[in-house]
């Protein structure tokens, strides 16, 4: 990240021009001493004095005094990936301030406000106290609308307004989001990535395409998983229907062998399907997948890291590009520990609480929170 620092601007700028400390002085009409001392950096000229120089240099104010309101895409993911392991490390207070007096510096860089948000939407749930949670909901939700609305970029703008409608379903307001995607409903048939998969097609870049494709696939399977669980919910006391639809779904996570490609996602869809069996009374099947949550949790899945497999073999470089927030960075402990938190503070679980294969469970996954 770029400092103010108008000293080194100034002393190049003066080398350039081939003046003298006393000729630049004389010119803005102070001592020869004032500019030696702006230019070591232990003073700064006073404010009216800052368009003076610019134009005499011929460079904006922003130049002058070295102020860079924009990061590279470099520096935000090295501040997100700082940040993620601070909020691990660090008491949540203070990693907050540092957040806001970063979102401050740089509130024009809205590629960082849209990350920034991401993050703090990410790492809300550490927040125990519900008012709290819900006040930074809200902060982290105006952010997102700032992207939105004076961002001037399409696709940064898209992105913040599905986040936007993401935080209204997190502070309880389902209205506001519907408002926020009413137009959703009116897309046209073919996908944007078809689109621009049989564009590049037609210009020979078939490796383009095929990498299109790809990518427009592996999101759609996710998309599709999480709309079955969904569904789900709804059918609760309806116990074929239920059945049906996740003997659906593990086709599909079967198919596309989702214990390797993200684990991650397949142990919440165990979790979805586990805690429906127990509302409807089915314990052993309950209990049967939350085995499988189990045996995953305590796997070779750590660090985890969204990656390819063997027939999504060209997502590597999509991911690494991908946007920071969809591939939330938090340390080993706090993942294992949320796993464990999703089964024994799961209220759809209460039923199992007094069964030795639900305890045998729960003592696995608190040694496995140890062991990190």
């Amino acid at each position: 990240m770029k400092e103010i620092n108008l000293a080194k601007v100034l002393v190049n700028k003066r080398r350039e021009k081939r003046v003298t400390q006393e000729e630049l002085a004389n010119y803005i009409g102070v001592s020869k001493a004032s500019v030696s001392k702006w230019e070591t950096g232990s003073s700064y000229p006073d404010i009216v004095f800052l368009p003076q120089l610019a134009a005499y240099f011929n460079i904006s104010v922003d130049e002058l005094i070295g102020y860079e309101p924009q990061m590279t895409k470099e520096d935000i993911n090295k501040l997100y990936h700082k940040l993620a392991a601070d909020f691990a490390e660090k008491p949540f207070d203070e990693v907050i301030k540092h957040c806001r007096e970063i979102i401050k510096k740089y509130y024009s860089c809205f590629p960082l406000l849209l990350q920034m948000g991401i993050l703090l939407l990410n790492h809300s749930f550490l927040l125990k106290d519900r008012e709290e949670q819900m006040a930074l909901l809200h902060e982290v939700k105006e952010l997102f609308v700032r992207v939105k609305l004076e961002s001037g970029d399409v696709e940064l703008a898209t992105n913040a307004l599905k986040i936007e409608a993401v935080c209204c379903i997190y502070t309880a307001d389902p209205k506001g989001a519907l408002e926020l995607l009413e137009d959703s409903n009116n897309r046209v048939m073919m996908p944007n990535e078809t689109i621009t998969a049989m564009a590049y097609q037609m210009l020979g870049k078939n490796e383009n395409a095929k990498e299109t494709l790809q990518i427009s696939m592996y999101q759609y399977v996710l998309s599709l998983i999480d709309a079955f669980n969904l569904y789900s919910t709804f059918y609760t006391n309806d116990k074929d229907k239920y059945e049906e639809i996740f003997r659906r779904v593990f086709k599909v996570t079967e198919a596309f062998n989702m214990e390797k490609l993200h684990p991650t996602f397949l142990l919440k869809v165990y979790i979805c399907a586990a805690q429906g069996y127990a509302n409807l009374g089915e314990e052993d099947k309950a209990l049967d997948i939350l085995n499988k949550y189990t045996e995953i949790s305590l796997g070779d899945i750590y660090p985890i890291k969204l990656h390819g497999d063997d027939f999504f073999d060209l997502l590597d470089d999509w991911f690494l590009q991908l946007d920071l927030g969809v591939n939330p960075v938090t340390d080993e402990k706090t993942i294992k520990e949320n796993m464990l938190n999703s089964v024994i503070g799961n209220a759809n679980f209460a039923v199992l609480k007094d069964n030795s294969r639900f305890k045998s469970i729960v003592e696995k996954l608190k040694n496995n929170c140890e062991e990190a």
